[in-house]
């Protein structure tokens, strides 16, 4: 769907270590990418990986300013290239969950356990709650980090005018004012009723109190918010026209990177890895997740997701390959199919599923062995930043949304997917005797004392 040659649409990903931004064109051309390395480019925060993990090894947090900086960084480096600012008809974005303290709480926080079994209680149980949104109680979601900071600095809750994601959080500041919370992002907070897309009075209840208030309404992914504020016209020269639509979650925004459709299945491997796909009847369980989806509100998206991702796998390749993954590579093709009987889970992090900690001997590389593990073909797209690409691809999107049309027709000029790997013959007999090893693997690392 061209929307002029001239217009352009940024799509922009608050993630975990760094903020990403990528322009595509009216003709779905990616025209422009660019980054800031928290670490590197904004060493006065003092972050490693972009957050800082407290001594007692569960809280991880991040400085919110950090990303107000990291903002005004990218955009100055973007506008040094030559970027012309004019041409963005629409803007949206993606970030991780947390909500706005001065050192705002991450994914990768463990530290809310107790908060996360009052809520269970309180609802009925963990299927119960699973029921109305989509999980059952996680460490990271917001509305336990919400209860813990209610009861632990009770002072400064009673003081607090409005509670964000990251997500809304960074669309305020494109529109200079507070940003509602989208049904995507909404559905990773143990808040909202993802059914009937409202806030959840007894999840509330059990949280905080007059939760609602400073939450503030939901809103459709889809939806746009309003313009840029004059301060983004008249620094950068954003068109006053310039609409923002909904920010929305990491993953949300990379199902739409993705373009995913009903029977596609989509693996993330980044500072966490996560596993998802597009339904459209979901039936919610105690283990992974389900949102709202991101491009089609009728439609839902089932998640799940793990901490020990690249960081995890980068200290495997130090320790066992020099840090060098063309030496990883070659070690485990130098390997027979199946690694005669070999498994390692490496959680260096408190996991998510199951929840384990530490390294258990009882491995997998890339795109091969997805391919062998699901007996399917792989496909790649050619930008990595998928949640930046998918978010630029929702603010197009955003604006004919009110017409009627659908995120699949608007963007069925994209560019395809490339094929990657076919699955190897005979490989799939060998993954599903490891799969037996594997369930056993997670039943015992689960029972382990931490």
């Amino acid at each position: 769907m061209a929307e002029g040659a001239g217009s352009c649409f940024l799509g922009f990903d608050f993630s975990t270590q760094q903020l990403k931004v990528v322009a595509v064109d009216g003709n779905l051309e990616v025209i422009h990418q660019s980054s800031v390395q928290f670490d590197r480019e904004l060493p006065e925060f003092r972050t490693h990986g972009g957050v800082h993990i407290h001594d007692d090894k569960l809280t991880v947090t991040s400085p919110a300013l950090m990303w107000v900086k990291a903002l005004d960084v990218l955009l100055e480096k973007m506008r040094n290239a030559g970027f012309d600012f004019s041409r963005v008809k629409a803007i949206s974005g993606s970030g991780q969950e947390c909500f706005a303290v001065p050192d705002s709480p991450v994914w990768m926080d463990s530290s809310t356990s107790d908060q996360c079994q009052y809520l269970e209680e309180a609802v009925g149980g963990a299927q119960r709650l699973a029921d109305i949104t989509g999980s059952r109680a996680y460490e990271r979601f917001t509305g336990n980090q919400i209860s813990k900071i209610c009861r632990s600095k009770p002072n400064e809750f009673s003081e607090t005018e409005r509670i964000s994601l990251i997500s809304s959080f960074a669309s305020s500041l494109f529109l200079g004012d507070y940003a509602s919370i989208d049904y995507s992002d909404g559905s990773g907070m143990n808040l909202m009723d993802i059914f009937e897309k409202r806030w959840s009075q007894v999840c509330l209840d059990a949280t905080a109190p007059q939760l609602d208030k400073r939450l503030g309404d939901l809103t459709p992914t889809t939806a746009v918010l309003g313009f840029v504020s004059p301060y983004y016209s008249k620094r950068f020269g954003f068109p006053d026209s310039c609409k923002v639509v909904a920010f929305t979650g990491d993953n949300p925004g990379s199902l739409a990177g993705m373009r995913l459709q009903e029977g596609d299945l989509a693996v993330s491997l980044g500072t966490s890895d996560t596993v998802f796909l597009w339904i459209r009847d979901p039936r919610p369980t105690v283990e992974g997740h389900i949102f709202c989806n991101p491009v089609d509100c009728s439609a839902y998206m089932a998640l799940i997701c793990f901490k020990n991702g690249s960081f995890t796998r980068e200290r495997i390749r130090d320790e066992c390959a020099g840090g060098s993954w063309e030496r990883f590579s070659s070690a485990l093709r130098s390997t027979p199919m199946g690694n005669n009987g070999n498994l390692g889970v490496y959680f260096d992090v408190m996991e998510i599923t199951p929840p384990a900690a530490g390294v258990h001997r009882f491995n997998a590389e890339g795109q091969r062995v997805l391919s062998d593990v699901f007996n399917a073909p792989v496909y790649t797209i050619d930008v990595m930043n998928s949640a930046c690409l998918g978010c630029a691809y929702r603010a197009l999107h955003g604006v004919v949304a009110e017409t009627g049309a659908s995120f699949t027709e608007t963007l069925r000029n994209a560019p395809e997917p490339q094929l990657a790997v076919r699955p190897t013959p005979g490989a799939h007999e060998v993954k599903e005797q490891k799969a037996s090893l594997a369930e056993c693997c997670d039943e015992s690392v689960s029972d382990r004392p931490l």
